[in-house]
């Protein structure tokens, strides 16, 4: 019986060094094939232009491809429970946003995801937002819309994506302007922008990436930006903080998390992979184009900004009252 013992005992060590000695090989040579980048909004948007710029880069340094699978749905979080529940093998990715990982599960508490469980590999880019008017609105600086929204209440009109970013950025300068402004939600940004060069809706608040061919063609005048300084693509709009409003920051972010449980050195090799990609002078000419800053880092950087900047987006949901049940 000693002698059975003995050599179970020595059977089960050598099959957990056999496993241990798999799983450093399937990491060694990962990837070994093609990698599913998760884009949580439909083809088109500003977050899938930027998915399939960093996929394209990645499928150059990694040596496989990376794809994109557009999964939109419940404000992005059809694509983030996809994530959180893929085989942590490092073949399926996520690229995050405040959208997914702050604002959606907050405002679908039944989305069947923790995006806490996520696991950060690397940041990808950062855009600013500029709040905008339409050709025209009755208004030509953030002091004029809000002399004018207290003059006559609920007469500005200022257009969103329903429960996206920019909805919340409406909120929040409602709120610190004690303001009576229509915020009127639309399904996405297109039709949003069409409505704005069209003098239907009067305001918005929107990314660079969405705008900044719009303001070089003149359909729309720049009033302010979320950003701690002026951006040299629109020197003439000022901040929001010089514009009388303190601490009021934000942007659009991007990164790519994996699934719950994903193997560090994984992790670590698309990390490295992120970051060479936005070293590249193409892909940095790709994000100025668009008005965003590559924004390269370690895994902890990643996790360190997405834990800092998620209680702004929360409050800023509990403050809009938005709600989907």
């Amino acid at each position: 019986m000693r002698a059975r013992a003995t050599i179970g005992r020595h059977l089960l060590a050598m099959f957990i060094v056999l496993v241990g000695a798999l799983a450093a090989w399937a990491q060694d040579t990962y990837p070994s094939r093609a990698i599913r980048l998760i884009v949580p909004f439909p083809p088109g948007g500003p977050t899938d232009v930027t998915g399939r710029l960093i996929s394209a880069a990645l499928s150059v340094s990694l040596g496989q491809q990376v794809f994109v699978d557009n999964r939109p749905g419940a404000g992005s979080t059809l694509g983030g429970k996809d994530a959180a529940t893929a085989n942590p093998d490092g073949y399926t990715l996520l690229l995050g946003s405040a959208a997914t990982l702050a604002i959606g599960p907050a405002l679908y508490p039944d989305a069947g995801f923790d995006p806490k469980s996520l696991v950060p590999v690397a940041m990808v880019s950062s855009v600013p937002f500029v709040m905008i008017a339409g050709p025209k609105a009755p208004v030509a600086s953030v002091a004029e819309v809000i002399a004018y929204a207290k003059a006559h209440p609920g007469k500005l009109t200022l257009g969103v994506p329903n429960g996206a970013p920019p909805h919340m950025l409406a909120v929040w300068f409602k709120s610190l302007t004690a303001t009576d402004i229509l915020v009127v939600p639309y399904k996405g940004a297109s039709t949003e922008i069409t409505d704005l060069v069209g003098g239907q809706i009067d305001l918005g608040i929107e990314p660079t990436s969405v705008v900044l061919a719009q303001l070089g063609a003149g359909a729309m005048r720049a009033l302010a930006t979320t950003t701690p300084q002026r951006l040299p693509e629109i020197p003439d709009a000022p901040t929001l903080i010089e514009c009388g409003l303190p601490g009021f920051v934000a942007s659009s972010w991007t990164g790519i998390v994996a699934p719950p449980g994903t193997p560090q050195a994984v992790v670590d090799k698309l990390n490295a992979a992120v970051n060479a990609a936005l070293g590249s002078a193409d892909l940095r000419a790709k994000l100025k184009a668009l008005g965003a800053q590559g924004r390269p880092g370690t895994p902890a950087d990643f996790a360190n900004f997405i834990a800092g900047d998620t209680p702004k987006w929360l409050a800023m949901v509990k403050l809009s009252g938005v709600s989907t049940q």
